[in-house]
Order: structure tokens, then sequence, then C-alpha cells
């Protein structure tokens, strides 16, 4: 059934707006994180995949980072080993670590990995540990009160931080026309395993390849004001200013903080969008006005 001309008109407005943005970022490489409600819709993961193929396809090199804290959540339970969590990340003992790289570097993986294929694209799943790819050592976390005379240092397992990247590795396989789908899972030095935030990874993966852009997949429209509406088009030193007077506060920090290093360490714009969305990476990447906040290392006017 042919489109109606308003149908037909909509679809050529989307498809001109399009075209100078794909010929601006061809060749070029994203890192894109990828969780939250994104994962759990069938509707929404299907977009994602169709984003990330047609992104490819247009000559644009996605690499994947994943996370997977509901799916880790859910096995721990049918398993009846209790989950702790400080300051936001999952205490991770010996047993729990076990869990985790069964889920991320197995079920989680391997699904955004056939789902991309099934799509078809050509995705190839990771974790930190192949070839040494994300490099960790263990997170250090301190407390700290008034009435203490110094930090209590706590003990969260196999908790890690991002100390090195193998960029060699994600480029033969760009060059290879493969789509790296990556789990946050570290090495250590001595071969130990590191449960490590995927934000944090992705942000660090962006910034070893210099790479075009960083996108942040979240649960919110972005980065709200304090009337509520969404942010855009910051620079580092705007965002800085939002951080001081209280604006972007509690479980947004981390994730603003992970953009700022990123854009900072040479990626050349963060962006923090609302993955609730469908088709959310390509109305970012595609349209002028975007579907959430747009952080870059420009001056502030």
């Amino acid at each position: 059934m042919p489109l109606n001309r308003e149908a037909a008109e909509q679809v050529a407005k989307v498809l001109s707006e399009a075209l100078p943005y794909i010929r601006r970022f061809s060749g070029k490489t994203l890192v894109v994180k990828y969780g939250g409600n994104a994962m759990e819709s069938d509707e929404l993961k299907t977009s994602f995949a169709r984003d990330i193929v047609l992104m490819k396809a247009v000559g644009i090199n996605p690499v994947v980072v994943h996370g997977g804290g509901p799916q880790i959540g859910d096995l721990l339970k049918r398993l009846s080993i209790e989950s702790h969590f400080v300051d936001g990340m999952r205490v991770t003992d010996a047993q729990t670590m076990d869990v985790v790289e069964m889920v991320l570097g197995g079920q989680v993986n391997k699904d955004i990995v056939n789902l991309i294929n099934q799509h078809g694209g050509s995705a190839i799943g990771l974790t930190g540990k192949d070839a040494g790819l994300i490099r960790a050592r263990k997170l250090k976390v301190t407390r700290q009160t008034p009435e203490m005379t110094q930090p209590e240092i706590i003990d969260i397992g196999h908790v890690g931080e991002v100390v090195g990247v193998n960029v060699e590795l994600i480029n033969m396989l760009v060059a290879g026309d493969f789509i790296p789908v990556i789990a946050p899972i570290g090495v250590g030095e001595d071969g130990e395993s590191y449960n490590i935030n995927a934000d944090l990874v992705a942000g660090k993966v962006a910034e070893a390849l210099k790479c075009e852009k960083l996108m942040l997949l979240t649960n919110t429209a972005g980065l709200l004001d304090k009337q509520g509406n969404v942010l855009t088009g910051l620079s580092t030193e705007q965002v800085d200013g939002l951080i001081a007077d209280g604006t972007i506060y509690g479980g947004m920090l981390p994730k603003i903080r992970c953009a700022l290093e990123a854009v900072q360490g040479g990626v050349n714009s963060a962006h923090i969008i609302d993955g609730r969305v469908p088709n959310a990476v390509l109305l970012e990447i595609f349209t002028d006005s975007g579907v959430g906040t747009l952080i870059t290392n420009a001056p502030s006017r």
C-alpha cells in the first residue's frame, strides 16, 4: 500500500535531515552504552539492534558496551545469594563474581550479539578478559563521617576500575566490519576478574579510541534542569556549574562525570539519551533536535 501524501512528506523530511549527518559521521567510531529499560522491552531491544545495524550499513562504526544489573540480580535471587550495595555498587565476592561473569559474559552478551546478527549485522561478543581488552584494578572505596579521624576503607570485593584498553583489538574488529559487543568485566594483572560499572567502561573505551561520540542510554529523558526541562548543547564548563549549584545530583552524577571525563579525554561529544524511546540512537545522531542531552568540549559563549 503506497504512502499517503502526508506520510510520504514526513518520511522524505526525515531522510533528507539525516543525509548531512550520515556524511559527517561516515567512517567515524561511536561507543554506545546499552542498558536500562532499552534492554527489557522486546520492542526497544529490536529497535536498538536495527539502529546499530543501520549505523554500520551507512559507514558508521558502532562499538557496544552493555550492562545487565537487573539480570544479575534476578539470577542471584534464584540462587538464594543475597545482594548488598555500597554507594550504588554491588558488593562482589567470589561467588557473586561467578554469577556476574555467567550473566554478563554469557547470557546478556550473547543475547545482544544474536539480536544484532538477526537484523543483518556481524556482531562479536567480548568480555574485558579477551586479549586483555579491559585491564583493571581493584576499586578502592572509602567513607568518612565528621566523627572519623581518618577515612574508613570498605572492601566491596571484585569491583574494579579501568586502567587500560586494548584498542588494537577493537580497531581490528571494526576494520573487519564487525560490531564489537563488550561485557564490562575487566582483568587484573593477576588474572582476577573484576565487575566494572558499564558506564565507566563505555567512557574509558570511548576515550581510548578517541571516538566521535559516546552515547549513554538511560531511563530518563536526559539531564534535566530544576524545572524538569531537558538540557542540551552543554559545554564542560556549564556542566561543572550545574554540578556545583546542585542541579545535577544523585544517580545522574556518576553518568555525567563519566561523560565529562570522556569529552575532556578526547571524545568529540557525549550524549545522555532516553533509552525508553524507540530508535533513540538514530534519533540522537541523525536529527537536528535529538532525544537527549549533548555535552561537548566547546567553550561557553
